[in-house]
């Protein structure tokens, strides 16, 4: 892999990192439109990446299909939304503001379920990060390094909030700083591992380049719909979450079309 590669990968993790660190620097727990704002931001620009980075391309990618170019992306749509029911399912977890735990019972800590619901939702990042530098790395004519990049530009942006999201409320429950702001980094560790698992699979993944793009939109889609969405919706307030989400899905398109 090169260097540039290597930075684009690891870009998604910096911006976790970086929104983990807000718990060093705010005193308070985030304030409920706050984290209304930052979930349909962060909504918006998953929705986006989904179809502009992952399912057009996907698509493109089939053309020589005719009629049924849809196909591929159609399944391995599909095929990303079960993966993801599946480990929602398996994996025990907590989201946000939520008292009941889903997936199998398990004795973790509450703190512990709530930065594996984030690892969860963060799997499906990395692996369309992956799946794109693995495409731009083959000579795909669909996928262009400013595409790769704006991709994980865009969810890097996403990450910032998820980053505090996550570190913030774990230190407001009396977890250290310290240890809050690793429970954040961490949480997104995920992403590069899984990015560079998929590019070093590559020859195995350019011949199913269309169904992994679109497998990834799945997974992400189910995310956004499963858990963020209501997250921003519940409760008052809920407009913050729409328009942000606008801003977000606005911004994602842009820095796709201008930078691919």
């Amino acid at each position: 892999m090169t260097l540039k590669v290597i930075m684009g990968l690891l870009i998604p993790f910096a911006g976790t990192a970086l929104g983990a660190a807000c718990v060093f620097f705010m005193k308070k727990e985030l304030g409920v439109k706050v984290q209304k704002a930052l979930t349909g931001f962060a909504s918006g620009v998953m929705v986006a990446a989904s179809i502009w980075s992952l399912i057009i391309p996907a698509m493109e990618q089939s053309e020589g299909l005719g009629r049924l170019s849809f196909l591929p992306a159609f399944a391995g749509f599909w095929l990303g939304i079960l993966f993801l029911l599946l480990l929602d399912s398996v994996i025990p977890h907590l989201h946000m503001n939520a008292e009941k735990a889903e997936g199998p019972r398990a004795g973790f800590k509450k703190t512990t379920m709530m930065v594996l619901a984030v690892t969860l939702h963060n799997i499906p990042e990395g692996m369309a990060v992956g799946v794109v530098y693995a495409g731009f790395l083959s000579g795909n004519s669909n996928i262009t390094a400013g595409g790769a990049l704006a991709l994980a530009l865009g969810i890097a942006i996403q990450n910032f909030p998820e980053g505090a999201i996550i570190s913030m409320p774990l230190c407001a429950e009396g977890r250290s700083k310290g240890k809050a702001f690793w429970d954040g980094v961490l949480s997104g560790a995920v992403e590069p591992l899984g990015a560079a698992l998929t590019i070093l699979a590559a020859g195995a993944v350019i011949p199913a380049m269309p169904y992994l793009l679109s497998f990834a939109a799945g997974a992400m889609m189910y995310v956004v719909v499963e858990e963020l969405i209501p997250e921003m919706s519940e409760g008052e307030h809920s407009n913050i979450g729409v328009v942000m989400f606008a801003l977000g899905f606005t911004l994602m398109m842009a820095l796709d079309v201008a930078l691919g």
